[in-house]
């Protein structure tokens, strides 16, 4: 028998750390209601579920033929449930994929790779450069293999840590070195794997100036627990001064 003292402390410290991170991101409030719908919802047939057993139970009787809407109503009943809670979450889905970001949105490229994460901002051209598989070398100080013939790569801006400005839309660009990473900020509401090979978008509006993990959430290896890294949301001004001292520095 687990002690009482025990039962009684997890029950507090689940009461104590009960719900999500708070809203970063402008989608991020949408995105809590329908999880709490989802969940509110799972707990009363859960409940109902129970209580229907317990009836029996006490009852203790067994009806010599089963009705049809014993066995059907539930059924049409859940069916009913799966498709409003389906279509509800597909405008939250739709909104976020296959809308576009703004032309105006800021472009990052976001690449995994055992066991790092590196952030790349197109220079003052707006243009990323183009990469070669063949030229990544961390060591040389290329980790993500920007060829060097290429003049829109020149002035790319690459760093290790994520610095978005507050109050503007993003698109993320994401994919992977090597194997599959899950990028995730819990805070903004974003969860996304880094394929190999592809390309995938995520478009967000940060809200809330701060310092925020950024989580690997595919186990990738043997030193997935140390692949993290850390989103700055910054106000605009400051944004754009951290900005230009990037480029000042790419350029000499």
């Amino acid at each position: 028998m687990i002690p009482f003292s025990i039962q009684l402390g997890t029950f507090a410290l689940s009461l104590a750390t009960w719900g999500l991170p708070f809203d970063a991101s402008t989608h991020g409030p949408a995105v809590d209601r329908h999880l709490l719908l989802n969940l509110w919802i799972i707990l009363g047939l859960a409940a109902l579920a129970h209580l229907i057993l317990l009836v029996g139970l006490i009852a203790r009787r067994r009806a010599e033929a089963t009705s049809w809407h014993v066995e059907y109503l539930p059924l049409a009943a859940l069916a009913i449930l799966f498709a409003f809670l389906t279509i509800r979450a597909e405008r939250l889905w739709a909104a976020a994929r296959y809308t576009g970001a703004d032309l105006s949105a800021l472009q990052v490229q976001v690449v995994g790779e055992q066991f790092a994460w590196y952030f790349r901002y197109p220079g003052t051209d707006y243009t990323f450069g183009v990469t070669k598989p063949q030229l990544v070398d961390a060591g040389a100080g290329n980790p993500l293999g920007i060829d060097p013939a290429d003049n829109h790569g020149a002035d790319d801006i690459v760093t290790s840590e994520l610095v978005l400005p507050a109050n503007r839309e993003v698109d993320l660009r994401i994919n992977s070195l090597d194997v599959i990473h899950g990028f995730s900020v819990p805070e903004m509401r974003l969860k996304q794997n880094a394929v190999p090979g592809m390309t995938i978008h995520i478009h967000f509006t940060p809200k809330v100036p701060g310092t925020y993990a950024i989580l690997c959430t595919q186990v990738c290896g043997m030193g997935h627990y140390r692949m993290n890294a850390n989103l700055r949301v910054l106000p605009a001004e400051k944004f754009a001064a951290w900005l230009t001292a990037k480029q000042k520095a790419v350029q000499r």
